[in-house]
């Protein structure tokens, strides 16, 4: 039994080394490979584009969050300088009516102060939110381009 199982497979080995694939299925099968790598570099190239558009949008943002925070702290600074100015101006005072002008003048700047420096942080972040959605928007549309012409 084993000599027979033996020759079968050598006959079908055989048979098979002589077997020709039918040049139909050969085109087929190479017009499916030419079109998975056109398709599977499209696809690359879009996810690379979208990388890097991922990078662009994180630049934007965390440049704005600089920004953000540098006005921060510059507006912390005149804060905290306008406050030692107003201490030293009223530890200088004479009489208590000067003192107490000196405090309300004080204390009337930083209203003033504080409501321009709400209008800026807001400005600055509606900018910083802007530029970050155009960012990404231009990302997206990009993107959707690009899946398209996959199709």
């Amino acid at each position: 039994m084993t000599d027979q199982f033996t020759r079968q497979a050598q006959d079908m080995l055989a048979a098979a080394k002589e077997a020709r694939i039918p040049e139909n299925v050969q085109a087929f099968a190479e017009d499916s490979v030419a079109k998975t790598r056109e398709a599977y570099g499209k696809l690359s190239s879009a996810a690379n584009d979208g990388a890097k558009a991922m990078q662009e949008i994180m630049l934007v943002a965390q440049a704005g969050a600089k920004s953000f925070g540098d006005k921060w702290l510059h507006t912390a600074t005149v804060n905290a300088e306008a406050a030692f100015d107003a201490a030293e101006a009223m530890a200088r005072a004479k009489t208590v009516p000067e003192m107490a002008r000196l405090q309300a003048t004080f204390v009337q700047q930083q209203l003033a102060a504080a409501s321009a420096q709400t209008k800026e942080f807001f400005d600055l972040s509606n900018k910083i939110g802007r530029q970050t959605l155009e960012s990404m928007n231009a990302a997206a549309t990009k993107t959707f381009e690009q899946l398209k012409s996959v199709g």
